[in-house]
């Protein structure tokens, strides 16, 4: 289930909202400049983007995406160590980073006007954190989420450390397992 928990930023220990109402947690974001929606789930078979066509050409229709793609990371991936251990710290891109969840789960931290946002997105979630905000991504010690990414140009999505140590006093993405 989505979950939202809103921290100072000098107060990791301590929440000062904790949600997972879908409709609360947007409007959190919203006043971030963070979009966050809920959108309807179905088997996407052998095509995810085919599956989810009609959502993925609104989104390049207001944001001027180019590119689309599908990520995937399962617990037996060899290199899953190596891929969490690069989004940890705390970065910014140069361009909006956008995710659907098609399955799986990934935490998303956002830094922002002196507070924490850690948002756990799960199946369902879009998430689009826009370009220069500071955050971090974890998905977790035994990752397992499909997810649909857009770019206005997946060249330039790199990542810019910006070698403050605050993701390391924030909660990580420690999944309970079914």
């Amino acid at each position: 289930m989505s979950h939202l928990a809103v921290y100072a930023e000098d107060a990791p220990e301590r929440p000062l909202l904790e949600t997972a109402d879908a409709a609360e947690i947007a409007k959190t974001l919203d006043a971030i400049g963070v979009r966050f929606e809920r959108w309807p789930t179905r088997d996407a078979g052998d095509d995810t983007l085919a599956a989810y066509a009609e959502e993925i050409a609104r989104l390049k229709a207001i944001g001027g995406y180019q590119a689309v793609d599908v990520v995937s990371m399962a617990p037996d991936h060899p290199e899953r160590a190596v891929f969490r251990q690069k989004f940890l710290s705390e970065h910014r891109h140069m361009e909006d980073e956008v995710r659907f969840f098609v399955e799986g789960e990934g935490l998303f931290t956002l830094h922002e006007d002196g507070r924490v946002f850690n948002m756990l997105c799960t199946k369902g979630d879009l998430i689009a954190v826009p370009a220069g905000m500071r955050h971090w991504f974890d998905m977790g010690p035994a990752p397992r989420f499909t997810a649909i990414r857009l770019f206005i140009n997946p060249d330039g999505w790199v990542a810019r450390f910006t070698g403050d140590d605050i993701a390391d006093r924030f909660p990580r993405h420690e999944p309970v397992l079914a």
